[in-house]
Order: C-alpha cells, then structure tokens, then sequence
C-alpha cells in the first residue's frame, strides 16, 4: 500500500469560490485500488506556497507519493512545474513524458501540459491536470509502476524483484 498525498493548486478552491472535485475523485480512485491517502491540501497558485508544502511533506516524509493537481498550463498564474522543480532533487521525466503520450490518445490539449515529475528525499512528486476526469486518467496510466518506484525510493531488497513487466 502507497502513502499518498494530494495538493490541489486553485486560486478559485483555494478561496472557495468554486468547489473541488479533482480531489475527492483522485482519492476515490487510489482507495480503491488499495491506497491511503494521508493528506489532502488546497492552496492558491502561489510558487513559495506550493514549493513550501511540497518540501515539508516530503521532508517530514509524510507520504511515498504526492500528486499534485492544476497549474500546469500555459496561465500566467500556472506556476505548479516551477516550483515542483525548484525543491525536487532527482527529476524523473518519464512519468510525465508517459502522461503526455497517454493523454494524447484521449485529447489533443495534452501537449499543452507542462507538468514534471521528480523525487526529493524519499517521496516521488507527480503533476497533474487539474481537471478531475484528466488527473484520474493520468493516475491510471502511471499507478502500475507506483509500488516499484516506491520500493526503489525506499532502497527495499524486494525492488529488484519489480524489475519485470507491471501487471
């Protein structure tokens, strides 16, 4: 079972203006699939917040994997990619290349995404779109492979026994 996080980045959720939907469904969905997920957070798109959050929770290792959701566009208030690259340590861009090339099959719009992927300590940080439909169809193509980068974060001795096809 995978500890995760949700940070949803919203200007509008974050001062209720409108409500958040991506969060309850992404935690739907890893629930079932087998997951906890420890902490759900709003913040607006504000770069020091979202690099501050990011950087205690993985600090304090509050969670194996956190998923953020929204600001990753081309909005000049879309700063989510920028500050996910300013704290992380390790970037790990074939999650998100594996994102993009999956939700291409689905919309063209994919392209547009600038999100990132990268490790700092022992907790992987994964972008997503904010839109509740776009952050669970991004979470689905990546999940499988989730448990073993976890395990290799971790150093565990079963993360060589994930070196096969994930299934």
């Amino acid at each position: 079972m995978i500890r995760f996080g949700i940070l949803i980045i919203s200007d509008r959720s974050s001062k209720g203006i409108r409500e958040d939907l991506t969060g309850p469904a992404l935690q739907a969905y890893l629930v079932e699939k087998g997951h906890s997920v420890n902490y759900i957070k709003i913040i607006p798109d504000e770069r020091d917040q979202i690099a501050q959050v990011l950087s205690q929770w993985a600090d304090e290792h509050l969670a194996d994997v956190v998923l953020t959701s929204g600001g990753t566009g081309f909005s000049t208030r879309d700063v989510t990619p920028e500050a996910t690259l300013s704290i992380i340590e390790k970037s790990a861009p074939g999650i998100s290349e594996a994102i993009r090339m999956n939700s291409l099959k689905v919309t063209p719009h994919a392209m547009l995404s600038r999100a990132v992927s990268g490790i700092r300590k022992q907790t992987l940080i994964i972008n997503l779109p904010g839109s509740p439909r776009g952050a669970c169809e991004s979470l689905e193509f990546i999940l499988p492979v989730l448990p073993h980068a976890v395990e290799l974060m971790q150093d565990s001795a079963d993360a060589e026994l994930g070196h096969k096809k994930p299934g």
